[in-house]
């Protein structure tokens, strides 16, 4: 994976070069101090812009805008302070991948930067496919070359994390964990009408293909629990900065009532905008889980 650096902190394009080079996870093609000197030409070879939000010549936002209108195509991942909650909006609608927080965090850089990669990966390997595909069509007889190859549920699953801002959050693999054995269940039992409760649902995926002791999985379940809560808490956050920035946007008309009970969608979209401290706002993971699954299911 090749990746272009863009911030106006010389420490932290070396910091983000260094964890990059030491964790073997690509490259660094190039790097610049601030958006305002960043043409598509010279990200060009790069797979993933990885750039700072806030910046003195020219924001992540525009900068965004403007290499999108030179053509570069390749993943943006963008640094952010996290209180400029207004303008993680409009970056989600341009089209980023993931948010990365500030202060820099090792583990949440390699984590985002891995899952991206692998992302990237899918993606060529899936085209490569229908590229043989359409030639293997084009051969025998002139025959119509077959469709596009249907994407699996977790690939769907993972394309809707990259929607909902999510894909890069500790409980995304116990989500992609879930999907894998709904899917399942349903290959064994028929359409999962009603969910099982939350903690049932976590020790199965917890206990598929290891043993454990009750009390080292009493454990591993609680912690499933947070990193699961947090996630859906997140996700609202987002989910509300999109309608915050715009009521009008798809992903918010779409998913805000989908997801979450709407009233708490909009006592956080109150919060946001006052910049309040924490969140009263409550989710109902079950809810969401539900909803997310038939989400993917009808797509």
């Amino acid at each position: 994976m090749r990746l272009f650096l863009i911030d106006d902190d010389a420490a932290v394009r070396k910091m983000l070069e260094r964890m990059i080079a030491e964790s073997g996870l690509g490259e660094v093609v190039g790097e610049a101090e601030d958006g305002l000197y960043v043409s598509a030409r010279q990200v060009a070879d790069a797979d993933v812009v990885l750039m700072d939000l806030l910046m003195p010549g020219r924001d992540g936002i525009e900068t965004i805008k403007a290499l999108r209108r030179e053509g570069y195509g390749g993943t943006f991942v963008m640094i952010s302070q996290v209180e400029h909650k207004d303008m993680v909006g409009e970056a989600y609608q341009e089209g980023i991948d993931t948010f990365i927080r500030k202060p820099i965090n090792r583990f949440e850089v390699l984590s985002v930067l891995k899952r991206v990669s692998h992302h990237i990966k899918l993606v060529r390997s899936l085209d490569t496919i229908r590229h043989s595909l359409s030639a293997l069509g084009g051969e025998a007889g002139g025959a119509a070359p077959p469709g596009p190859a249907k994407p699996s549920l977790e690939e769907k699953a993972r394309s809707l994390m990259l929607q909902l801002g999510i894909a890069g959050e500790a409980g995304a693999a116990d989500l992609l964990n879930l999907v894998r054995w709904l899917e399942e269940e349903e290959g064994r039992s028929g359409p999962v009408q009603e969910l099982p409760a939350l903690k049932e649902m976590y020790g199965y995926v917890l206990r598929k293909g290891k043993e454990s002791d009750p009390e080292q999985r009493e454990r591993e379940i609680r912690a499933m629990e947070q990193r699961m809560r947090r996630m859906v808490l997140q996700t609202l956050t987002n989910v509300s900065s999109l309608g915050l920035n715009d009521f009008g946007n798809p992903v918010f008309e779409h998913f805000a009532s989908r997801l979450f009970d709407f009233q708490e969608v909009r006592l956080r979209m109150r919060e946001l905008e006052q910049e309040a401290e924490g969140t009263n706002a409550k989710v109902n993971v079950k809810k969401f889980l539900q909803a997310f699954f038939s989400e993917l299911k009808q797509n």
